[in-house]
């Protein structure tokens, strides 16, 4: 059943429904990952109906609670939406055990320590399947669980570097750039839940057994440059940077308007290059040899980006957007994120949605995605707090509450 939602001052506000039954549900998850990557791959689970487990430190939790702003642990808020808590302190024997008992009711077990250290703490693939044959683990890491890098720390910094995203991003002339935003540790949890989805297909459908998905950062992110390889093999070069222009096609680039806003343009389909030609008052180029395919723009970018950029500098944004909105031009304005948030075709879908929370009264953040029309996911509970669903989760492996307070006092719990 898809959540209601209730319209609140021109906003939309989604309402947790703790009875929410996804496609998911059934599916249990146990999270023992910090951060983004792994907690990206139980959110999409979780979103869908999955009971998402967050296995944290018992002392101070998943490091994404310190990323404070403002006194308010708002990454948090969005990564652990649709989860509960349980704090263990797996240095303790006890507490594996715990773990252990739990892992035997599981579907899924998300970890990104280092490689070999899950195996150093009792706990590796080994370990695991034996208690639960079925369980399909999840070890995330930099770069794989195997290769002469397995053991270098895996921040999504460091292959952002050593993918070739960060060579091929920024301009020429000056230095590569790093993304501002946790890039690689989305892709990977993004990469990851699909492969779950793969593993649960393979356990329930096929009758497989549960199997271990090394998912490294490095991977997927190095995926995104698409025939980068196949392009130096071929040729033997290594592509520039063009900052926000194309080595594959031409015009393509962000050009400054009058009013000193931005607009971005692809021109990738020759039909539409043409187009923008015309519409610039331009068509000549279409009869040019410097311009009449792509490979000739692209070999000539710097002289088309002239051309356009000086047409729309020459106008507004507005100016810009009705005369190519008319002529279904392919360009669109660059946003912040102020400008995304009052756009009417982010409010229309509902693309961000508002949540309520104890500390802020809403929390906006990204909705529900993809959309699914006979299935869609759903909100069931903000992000917890640490350890708030102990004595639920723990009473299914028959730890009664009274026997909650001396696991804390043991700093078990």
């Amino acid at each position: 059943m898809k959540p209601k939602s209730q319209k609140i001052q021109g906003d939309y506000m989604p309402q947790f429904d703790k009875n929410f039954d996804g496609p998911l549900a059934g599916i249990t998850v146990l999270d023992l990952s910090r951060l983004v990557a792994g907690n990206m791959v139980s959110l999409q689970l979780a979103d869908y109906g999955a009971e998402v487990i967050k296995i944290e430190p018992a002392a101070k939790g998943d490091p994404l609670r310190h990323w404070v702003t403002d006194g308010l642990s708002i990454s948090w808020k969005v990564y652990g939406r649709n989860k509960k808590s349980v704090s263990l302190d797996l240095r303790q024997d006890m507490a594996k055990d715990i773990l252990l008992r739990l892992v035997e009711q599981a579907d899924v077990m998300i970890e990104n320590y280092r490689p070999g250290t899950l195996e150093e703490m009792g706990l590796g693939p080994v370990v695991l399947h034996a208690r639960n044959p079925g369980l399909i683990l999840v070890r995330v890491s930099g770069f794989g669980q195997t290769g002469p890098y397995k053991h270098r720390p895996g921040f999504g910094t460091l292959v952002e570097a050593m993918s070739g995203f960060a060579d091929r991003n920024g301009f020429a002339d000056r230095e590569p750039v790093l993304p501002p935003l946790a890039m690689a540790d989305m892709i990977a949890g993004l990469s990851g839940a699909m492969s779950v989805l793969i593993a649960l297909r393979e356990r329930e459908v096929r009758g497989g057994d549960g199997q271990v998905i090394d998912l490294s950062l490095l991977e997927p992110i190095f995926s995104i440059l698409g025939a980068e390889p196949a392009w130096h093999q071929v040729t033997g070069k290594t592509r520039e940077r063009v900052g926000s222009g194309s080595n594959t096609a031409s015009p393509r680039n962000v050009y400054a308007t009058k009013d000193d806003k931005w607009l971005a343009m692809s021109g990738s389909m020759q039909s539409m290059a043409e187009r923008i030609f015309q519409v610039i008052g331009r068509a000549d180029m279409n009869n040019d040899p410097k311009f009449r395919t792509n490979e000739a723009r692209v070999e000539n970018r710097l002289e088309v980006d002239k051309i356009v950029g000086d047409w729309i500098g020459s106008r507004t944004l507005d100016e810009c957007m009705e005369v190519f909105d008319r002529e279904s031009v392919t360009v669109a304005p660059v946003y912040d994120i102020e400008q995304i948030m009052n756009d009417p075709h982010f409010r229309e879908r509902e693309i961000i949605v508002d949540l309520p929370d104890t500390e802020m009264g809403t929390v906006a953040m990204h909705n529900i995605t993809p959309r699914l029309s006979s299935t869609p996911g759903g909100f069931t509970r903000p992000a917890p707090a640490l350890g708030q669903h102990n004595a639920e989760v723990l009473a299914r492996i028959g730890i009664k509450k009274s026997d909650l307070t001396k696991l804390k006092n043991q700093g078990v719990v």
